[in-house]
């Protein structure tokens, strides 16, 4: 048997962004992004660089986005993930059905290079598309410069398959409806003192593994995942086993490029202070609030068609409104728009007495 996975995701819990701070706004005001950690990974990678450019304009809704076997969860449901994973330097993640690497690579801000970040995906296509965005990020994104990044790794294959073999990891999501056969399977996956986040019977659920048979569970969201749907097999026919990237130990040149960037950097930041206000400047321009709300709708994937669902709910009210201050600012002269970010670390590397080989490397031979 195959595994297949289609996804019904609630989403809609706050106002659309004009862009990605403005959405990441939006997620911090509701309450879903709740820690400085979980913001400025979000605020690092835009959520906007995961879609296919004809479909961009929507990257900032709060809503799942579905092409093909492409998809991309709410951000609302990012937000609770990242923050019930609860993640630290040094962790091993595992992301099952990891589609297009978005929430992988902000796990991997946070985690360093010292940590280990595995995803299994069933679609060679998505696998695909998830290495060109990751390749992008590394190659471009500035983001890749101001944080110690641990590298996704993703493999093909039924994550119901993995091998009995495998190693188990601190933190794990698993981001398609996992049904009750199937929850021991997922538990085993993680460590001791580990942390498991998965959609179980339409709730978003944390749970802690506190000892070798013991287990603490939390429900954390009212959902709509559609199950892990297995195909048929040939009977007889046994499916290949999934193999987990193996944990492979960092080479000496290696370790020497993370602790020489990360020297660097903390000089950059001693000589530049004001830049390490991860706070984002307020913004002269009109957009909405949001507060909790107590109806969620809920949206279902048919074929390409998002249906809505109605769901009952405890949440908080979402209200748009327009603060006092944000009229006042019709009167006041627009602010010049804030000049661009420069890339500090990228800077000092340039300038040191090196060899241009060595200056390749140290920046991850990135052209900009």
């Amino acid at each position: 048997m195959a595994l297949q996975s289609s996804e019904g995701i609630m989403g809609g819990a706050v106002s659309a962004g004009e862009d990605n701070d403005d959405l990441i706004d939006n997620l911090k005001e509701a309450q879903y992004i709740r820690t400085d950690r979980v913001e400025q990974a979000f605020r690092a990678i835009d959520r906007g660089d995961y879609y296919l450019d004809s479909y961009r304009d929507n990257a900032y809704k709060d809503l799942a986005w579905k092409h093909g076997n492409i998809h991309l969860s709410a951000p609302c449901i990012y937000s609770e993930v990242m923050e019930a994973l609860k993640l630290q330097q040094g962790l091993s993640f595992l992301n099952l059905g990891s589609g297009t690497g978005y929430l992988s690579t902000m796990v991997g801000l946070i985690i360093g290079p010292f940590g280990v970040n595995h995803g299994v995906e069933l679609h060679k296509d998505v696998v695909e598309y998830a290495k060109e965005r990751l390749d992008e990020f590394i190659k471009n994104s500035d983001s890749f410069d101001r944080f110690e990044f641990c590298e996704p790794h993703f493999v093909v294959g039924n994550c119901l398959e993995i091998s009995s073999d495998s190693h188990q990891y601190d933190r794990i999501y698993c981001g398609a409806g996992v049904q009750k056969d199937h929850e021991n399977y997922m538990k085993i996956l993680l460590k001791v003192g580990g942390i498991l986040v998965m959609p179980i019977e339409d709730q978003l659920t944390q749970i802690t593994r506190t000892g070798q048979s013991s287990w603490e569970s939390k429900n954390i969201l009212a959902v709509s995942f559609a199950p892990l749907v297995q195909q048929s097999r040939t009977e007889g026919c046994k499916p290949d086993a999934v193999v987990l990237p193996p944990l492979s130990v960092r080479t000496l040149q290696d370790l020497a490029r993370i602790y020489i960037r990360r020297t660097l950097r903390n000089l950059t930041n001693e000589e530049q202070p004001a830049r390490n206000n991860t706070q984002r400047a307020p913004q002269k321009r009109k957009r909405r609030r949001c507060r909790r709300r107590r109806r969620i709708n809920t949206y279902v994937f048919v074929g390409n068609q998002l249906i809505p669902q109605p769901m009952d709910s405890e949440e908080d009210e979402c209200i748009e409104e327009e603060s006092k201050e944000e009229e006042q600012e019709k009167d006041i002269e627009p602010v010049k728009p804030e000049e661009p970010r420069v890339n500090h670390l990228r800077d000092k590397v340039l300038s040191l007495p090196l060899p241009e080989s060595l200056k390749a490397y140290l920046l991850f031979y990135r052209e900009k």
